[in-house]
């Protein structure tokens, strides 16, 4: 079955960064949609960023824009998350989710995906 794990998370100072990772088994990485999405304490969960299967349409919420960078290494079935220039509004546990037939090609809709990572915590703090 479809698997996905998140990893990479933990302590950043404002300003630092963070590359997480979404290791995945059981699919065809280049023939699913990969989506980032994180939750803050207290807070529903929002969109980060999501990469399609095709032609490589990325989303970024405006709020990481410029600062977080999605990419992705098929052979490793790997998708990662750059993140730069962290601040303490980032502080949030991430997941990743995929889906494999195409609804979520076209945004970055929590709901068009159907399998979901454990999530990691990422704390940017002083």
């Amino acid at each position: 079955q479809v698997q996905l794990v998140e990893s990479g998370g933990g302590l950043v100072q404002p300003g630092g960064s963070l590359t997480l990772s979404c290791a995945g088994s059981g699919f065809i990485l280049e023939d699913y949609a990969i989506g980032w999405f994180r939750q803050a304490a207290g807070k529903e969960r929002e969109a980060v960023a999501c990469s399609s299967t095709s032609y490589g349409t990325i989303y970024y919420a405006d709020s990481v824009k410029g600062r977080f960078t999605v990419s992705r290494h098929n052979r490793k079935r790997t998708v990662y998350l750059r993140m730069t220039s962290l601040k303490p509004e980032d502080t949030a546990v991430y997941y990743c989710a995929a889906e494999g037939l195409g609804l979520a090609d076209g945004g970055c809709n929590e709901n068009d995906y159907d399998y979901w990572g454990q999530g990691t915590q990422v704390t940017v703090s002083s």
